[in-house]
């Protein structure tokens, strides 16, 4: 972006890198997250800017464009499409779906991610950031016993399918930054999945700010459904979805990404 003639500010939000990493689970809520942001512009002296997230970054920014969108400029959302508001719970739905072992589910109910994870900061990203691992049709041909998405189970392979997405010098910069800050940060902004939604209730489920989106074919947690859903209720939206990418798309396809999100900003 830089290159590209564009002032680009990235930074690390609370929990992560060299952010501070705040001991309660409320400190993860989503006024909290985009206090943070906005924070972010006002100390830089910015009304507004464009932004660019990628899944949990897309999370903040959906929030964003309906809590705050005179703050925004342009969005642009990597590979988690939006979801209106559901009238029940989302964690008892996916609790109902997808069982216990599923990662969101599970965070909500122990520590045991927590602990398990900052054994091995290292492994950890050895065997979650790959690629090439299963497409989407052939996940969905997996018996269901075997299509649980657990990071638990995920973790505890001695290795994985596919191929790496990091170099060993990113590995380790990553791993030496969750082992100074551990994971219980991260895991937190999940455990706010219910108070988010409860933040939601009676806020219009529908967003205004001009919005790209870049998703992938094999992303295994997001359906071609779940994109098509969406549409309705993003009134600017330009959406492209790669093809034999998966859902590390920034990493897996960098110069589509970087191409897409150049050419949309040109616009």
């Amino acid at each position: 972006m830089a290159e590209a003639g564009y002032r680009a500010i990235a930074f690390d939000q609370r929990g992560y890198g060299q952010s501070s990493v705040p001991p309660e689970v409320r400190d993860y809520g989503i006024d909290q997250l985009i206090g943070d942001v906005l924070g972010l512009l006002d100390a830089y002296g910015l009304d507004k800017a464009t932004f660019v997230g990628h899944d949990w970054g897309a999370f903040v920014l959906w929030h964003m464009s309906l809590l705050c969108p005179e703050r925004m400029e342009r969005q642009a959302i990597l590979n988690i499409p939006f979801w209106p508001r559901p009238p029940v719970d989302p964690v008892a739905l996916f609790r109902q779906r997808f069982g216990d072992d599923f990662y969101i589910v599970n965070f909500q109910d122990s520590d045991e991610a927590d602990r398990t994870f900052a054994s091995d900061p290292e492994h950890f990203f050895d065997v979650l950031m790959r690629k090439n691992q299963v497409s989407r049709r052939e996940f969905e041909q997996l018996p269901a016993e075997r299509r649980v998405l657990s990071l638990l189970q995920t973790f505890a392979r001695s290795e994985s399918g596919g191929d790496p997405l990091l170099s060993d010098e990113e590995r380790d910069y990553f791993a030496s930054a969750f082992a100074r800050t551990g994971f219980t940060g991260p895991i937190n902004w999940y455990r706010n999945w219910t108070a988010n939604w409860q933040r939601l209730e009676g806020v219009p489920q529908v967003v205004e700010v001009p919005t790209l989106f870049i998703g992938a074919v094999d992303d295994i947690v997001v359906s071609p459904e779940h994109i098509e859903g969406m549409k309705p209720f993003v009134k600017n939206l330009e959406c492209h979805v790669l093809e034999n990418c998966g859902h590390w798309s920034q990493q897996e396809k960098p110069d589509e990404v970087n191409r897409l999100l150049i050419d949309w900003l040109a616009t």
